[in-house]
């Protein structure tokens, strides 16, 4: 279970009042649209509220969208923040991998079918974005501290890339369950490099690893880099070095 986010569902919202789609935030590229990284940020185990619009899972999340449009987006890089219907995974609706694959809907129609898309989660939204991650298009999957239950699918990620970075003093989720989850995305033909850092689930502790790691695989997601060394050693070590690089 995810450790110390174990709410359970509260109220259901009014009926009178639904959240019937997703919203996606977007800044444009600089100039002609070369990838889009696409964020989704975290949430709980179940409720059917929708997310706090001050929650730090979306605050933190946005400050890392932020940066890597303020540090991509003259490379080509547009970025798309989603906001979940609801604020919880809500078992086997898994309502925000459906919001996730709305929002790759949504910006294939905008911005047409070639156009890389790389996927960047942190806690639930790691998890959906891993879920998403053998969805077209998309062509690599960040995965910051992401919440990752045994049982987790991982048929789907067969030759995507992954790249999970997780603090090793995270409490509330915590860091044998990537570990785990990249061992299983291994042996089903994923390309997974994993590191750990110190600190804990909010990423603010060397915040600036959190970002140029996420900023570093988003352009190489994209083509439009290199994979940054220490990530492409890691890619092609063999486990379990390849699956606990310190950073």
């Amino acid at each position: 279970m995810l450790a110390g986010i174990a709410a359970h569902a509260r109220r259901r919202r009014d009926p009178k009042d639904p959240v019937d789609t997703p919203l996606l935030e977007q800044r444009p590229a600089v100039g002609e649209t070369r990838g889009i990284a696409l964020f989704c940020h975290g949430g709980t185990v179940a409720s059917l509220e929708p997310p706090r619009e001050r929650a730090l899972s979306v605050a933190r999340i946005k400050a890392i969208e932020q940066f890597v449009h303020g540090t991509a987006a003259e490379r080509g890089i547009a970025t798309a923040l989603v906001r979940y219907r609801l604020a919880g995974w809500n078992g086997e609706a898994a309502d925000a991998y459906q919001d996730v694959r709305w929002s790759l809907e949504h910006l294939r129609e905008e911005h047409g079918r070639d156009v890389p898309i790389v996927l960047v989660g942190h806690s639930m939204g790691g998890r959906a974005a891993l879920r998403a991650g053998g969805e077209s298009q998309v062509t690599a999957v960040c995965a910051l501290a992401p919440w990752t239950p045994p049982g987790e699918p991982v048929m789907h990620l067969r030759d995507q890339t992954v790249a999970i970075l997780h603090g090793r003093g995270d409490r509330w989720v915590p860091p044998r369950l990537s570990a785990e989850f990249g061992v299983r995305a291994r042996r089903a033909g994923a390309r997974v490099a994993r590191f750990t850092l110190p600190g804990g689930h909010s990423m603010l502790r060397r915040a600036h690893h959190w970002h140029t790691f996420t900023r570093d695989v988003v352009l190489a997601g994209a083509g439009l880099e290199p994979m940054r060394a220490d990530i492409a050693t890691a890619l092609r070590q063999a486990s379990p070095e390849g699956l606990a690089v310190p950073l």
